[in-house]
């Protein structure tokens, strides 16, 4: 009977995970494929040191990891066939002072970049973006997309430590173009 219990707890939580999928494996395709998507962030992941996770540690609600929660943040990445579009926190080691007047973060327009996507055997994507005319640093984005639309971005530059994003495609809407 235990066992019983257990094969339908597992069941009720797959069936759970699937019917809170982002988007369905259609959807994540036609707008990957279109290259007109937006991944929205709800975790990031600074790369571990002592000095980031001391700070992590002292900030409200600090989950003494290395994972800062967004969800219900606006931190996103638009992606278009002509723009790549990034308003992203950083937390991580900075090799270089920033430009006076600029905020911090990942935040730029790119419209010369290079785009390159790979698609494995099981439907899931890998995307990979490298801006070249922002005027702060150069950008690499790699974003790994599931074929339910869940996805990971990595952002790295030569002036900055990568960070890692969690989150989910969405479809752009008209207005965000």
């Amino acid at each position: 009977m235990k066992h019983l219990k257990s094969i339908l707890s597992f069941a009720l939580l797959i069936a759970a995970i699937q019917t809170f999928a982002q988007t369905n494996k259609e959807t994540t395709n036609k707008i990957v494929t279109a290259k007109n998507y937006t991944f929205v962030a709800n975790m990031a992941i600074p790369m571990a040191n002592n000095d980031i996770t001391n700070l992590l540690n002292r900030l409200p609600g600090g989950q003494g990891g290395s994972t800062i929660n967004l969800t219900g943040s606006q931190y996103d990445v638009r992606v278009t066939k002509d723009s790549v579009i990034a308003y992203l926190p950083y937390y991580g080691r900075s090799f270089s002072a920033p430009y006076p007047g600029s905020d911090g973060g990942i935040k730029f327009t790119s419209k010369d970049f290079t785009y390159t996507e790979t698609k494995n055997k099981k439907g899931a994507y890998t995307i990979q973006i490298n801006t070249k005319d922002v005027k702060t640093e150069n950008y690499r984005l790699t974003i790994n997309i599931s074929t339910n639309g869940y996805a990971s971005l990595m952002a790295s530059s030569v002036n900055k430590q990568p960070i890692n994003f969690n989150g989910y495609l969405s479809e752009s809407k008209k207005k965000d173009l």
